[in-house]
């Protein structure tokens, strides 16, 4: 809505005011005493450095492929990260597979593959942005099936009266 209805087209202000609220009230709670920040190692920092970027590609590559794509396009594109999950699954980690999983992943990248030729609307900055993001979602997820759960619980402890 706020993209292709009110034309909004600076995503990166709006992130970086949101991020910016986010840690303001982090800051609040933490004097408050409402959060408790322990004090970390830099290797337990270092561990959410990739994540962290990757997160932030997605936010960004997201709003501008959708600052250049309808929605549904946008989203077909974004349906793609299940196949690179898919693919690093079977041969990297070596699971069992469905077929049927596979059926539907191939599936999903022919239409993504077709999408192009026949959208009337074709804007190549668009569909870069939307490749960016789509390996992007997928290196996330796959980056947090490999580190365990329990990294933030070590950072932040939530306060519970």
């Amino acid at each position: 809505y706020v993209l292709s209805v009110l034309k909004f087209t600076y995503p990166t202000l709006f992130q970086g005011w949101q991020t910016f609220i986010g840690g303001l009230l982090l800051h609040v709670s933490w004097k408050l005493g409402w959060v408790e920040i322990n004090s970390s190692s830099r290797s337990d920092v270092l561990k959410w450095l990739p994540a962290s970027l990757l997160f932030v590609g997605i936010i960004y590559a997201g709003s501008r492929a959708l600052s250049r794509l309808a929605v549904p396009v946008f989203f077909i594109l974004h349906n793609v990260a299940e196949v690179l999950i898919c693919g690093y699954q079977k041969y990297f980690w070596k699971e069992k597979t469905p077929p049927a999983k596979i059926c539907s992943a191939l599936f999903l990248l022919a239409a993504a593959g077709c999408l192009p030729f026949n959208d009337s609307q074709f804007d190549p900055d668009g569909y870069f942005w939307a490749v960016i993001h789509f390996f992007c979602v997928g290196a996330y997820k796959v980056l947090q099936k490999l580190q365990k759960p329990s990294i933030l619980r070590s950072l932040v402890w939530w306060y519970t009266p």
